[in-house]
Parts: C-alpha cells; sequence; structure tokens
C-alpha cells in the first residue's frame, strides 16, 4: 500500500512538472511579448503548490501519525528498559551493601562447621583409639593366656624330665629290685594293698 501512494504521489508530481512546465517556458517566450506572464506563472506556481499541499494534506497525517507512533513504541520501550536497568542497578547496589554481612555469615558459617567437624573428628579418633586399645588389651590378655599355658606345660614338662632325671639317678639296679620286693611283700599280707583291693 505505501509502495502504490509512493508511486503516485511520484506520478502526480511528473504530471504538474509536465504540465507546468510547457506554459512556464511559453510563459518566458511570452514575457517579451505578453503582459499576462506573470500571472500564467503565479498559474503554474499554484497548480504544483496545490498538487503537493494535496499530497500533504492526504499522506502527511499518516505518515505522521504512523512515525509518531513508532517514536512513542521506541520511547516507551526505552523506558521500560530504563527502569530494568535501574531495577537491576538497584539489586546490584543492595547485594553490594549486603556483601560485607554476607561474608561475615559465612565467615561464621564456615567456623561453626569447622569447630563441628574437628569435634567429630576429635570424638571418632577417641573412639577408634578406644576400640585399637581394647583390641590391644584383648590381644595382649590372650598373649599372657597363651604365655602362661606355654609356661605350664614347659613347667610341666620340665618336672616330668626332671623327675626322670632324679628317678633315673636314684632307681638303681638294686633299688628298682627292693622297691618291686616291698610292693610284692605288700600285696602278700593280708591287710596289705592286695586285702585292701579286695
Amino acid at each position: 500500500m505505501k509502495r502504490f501512494t509512493h508511486m503516485l504521489a511520484a506520478g502526480l508530481l511528473g504530471t504538474a512538472m509536465l504540465l507546468g512546465g510547457p506554459p512556464v517556458l511559453a510563459a518566458q517566450e511570452a514575457a517579451e511579448t505578453s503582459p499576462l506572464a506573470p500571472f500564467f506563472q503565479w498559474v503554474n506556481f499554484a497548480i504544483v503548490a496545490g498538487v503537493l499541499a494535496w499530497l500533504l494534506v492526504k499522506k502527511a497525517p499518516g505518515f505522521f501519525s504512523e512515525r509518531a507512533e513508532q517514536i512513542a513504541a521506541a520511547v516507551n520501550e526505552g523506558s521500560r528498559l530504563k527502569e530494568q536497568a535501574e531495577a537491576k542497578q538497584r539489586e546490584a547496589e543492595g547485594r553490594l551493601a549486603n556483601l560485607a554481612g554476607e561474608l561475615e555469615e559465612l565467615r561464621a558459617a564456615s567456623r561453626h562447621d569447622a569447630a563441628a567437624e574437628a569435634q567429630r573428628i576429635r570424638a571418632a579418633t577417641e573412639e577408634e583409639a578406644g576400640k585399637i586399645e581394647r583390641a590391644a588389651q584383648a590381644e595382649v590378655e590372650a598373649a599372657a593366656r597363651s604365655g602362661r599355658q606355654e609356661l605350664r606345660a614347659l613347667a610341666a614338662k620340665l618336672s616330668i624330665e626332671r623327675a626322670e632325671a632324679v628317678l633315673r639317678a636314684e632307681l638303681t639296679p638294686a633299688a628298682e629290685d627292693g622297691i618291686l620286693s616291698a610292693f610284692l611283700g605288700e600285696l602278700s599280707i593280708p591287710g596289705g594293698r592286695a586285702g585292701r583291693l579286695n
């Protein structure tokens, strides 16, 4: 539609120039001869000015109203963007103002967390140390029991070996015969060992 109006305006302007051109040339030639030449010049000027005025009156309001709407939309968009930018600036300034407080809160929270973690680690370490100590105590007690049993077994073995050695040293063939005779004698006595067993 705009293209058509532009073409129409250009066509009307060209027609006005074509129509106004020959009379102007004729008026210049007639000016030398005719006293009405200035009148025709003014008529030609009036026609061209009228066509231009008609185009301005017909087309200018739509163009200017459209342009005014574009400008108003651009102004509204600019105002909206400015408000957004100001809101972001206020938010950034607020954050910046609260930054020191937030940093102190983060530091306090991290100190609290670190103290809690240290306490937890201390408790876990003490518990683990207690477990290790109990396990070591149990191992020591088991080793002591095992050692006592080994010592008893060794003492029994050494006692048996010592008794055997003493018996071998004291038990001579003559002593063996004497012990055997005494044993047999006890068996034959009526109140002896054989009588007690029966």
